[in-house]
């Protein structure tokens, strides 16, 4: 995989904090420092029939994204609806499945560090998105609807309060500027 060049050195200033009076766009205040994480990918297109781009309808929308040391592409696409490959990932679900894995992840943590141990989670997201006039769209919210057993002995009123928590800290959905609400249960086993 190549180099991916033009990334900026850091986030720009007003999303970076110098000092513990900045806030940043989710309230939260920012520490002196911040530890700046970089995460790479590579999108490859492989929808070329044989004419390019000659025509709205001579190409697909199919492409790989990779990155590097992962075992393998995500195969991907658009949507159906936008003449894509419904059998492929597209970015919409693509968002959606980020959000969720992100709160799952979250959880799971504020469970470890909190004496609830959770012996299995599964979550049926699902996103909802408007097209608008001009050829555009945006999402108008995610809800997350995790099943989350958890062992005898662990306490449920908590397991559920971890969700509120696990939101809160989810990078993914402080970074939209939509809703990402939940839903969920939990269950002793």
């Amino acid at each position: 995989m190549g180099q991916i060049s033009n990334l900026p050195a850091a986030l720009p200033g007003k999303f970076r904090g110098k000092g513990r009076s900045e806030i940043c766009p989710t309230g939260h205040r920012y520490p002196d420092h911040m530890p700046e994480h970089r995460y790479q990918t590579r999108l490859q297109w492989t929808g070329n029939t044989g004419t390019g781009t000659s025509h709205y309808t001579a190409y697909t929308r199919n492409h790989e994204i990779s990155s590097p040391s992962k075992l393998a592409p995500i195969p991907g696409s658009s949507d159906p609806h936008f003449r894509g490959d419904g059998t492929r990932y597209n970015p919409e679900e693509l968002l959606v499945a980020s959000l969720s894995a992100c709160h799952m992840l979250s959880y799971l943590h504020r469970c470890a560090v909190n004496g609830i141990v959770v012996t299995a989670y599964e979550d049926y997201a699902e996103g909802s998105m408007v097209e608008t006039p001009d050829g555009g769209g945006h999402f108008t919210g995610v809800v997350l609807r995790p099943s989350v057993t958890i062992a005898p002995g662990s306490d449920p009123a908590m397991a559920l309060q971890m969700h509120d928590e696990a939101a809160r800290l989810c990078f993914i959905a402080s970074s939209v500027r939509f809703p990402v609400s939940h839903q969920p249960k939990i269950k002793v086993r």
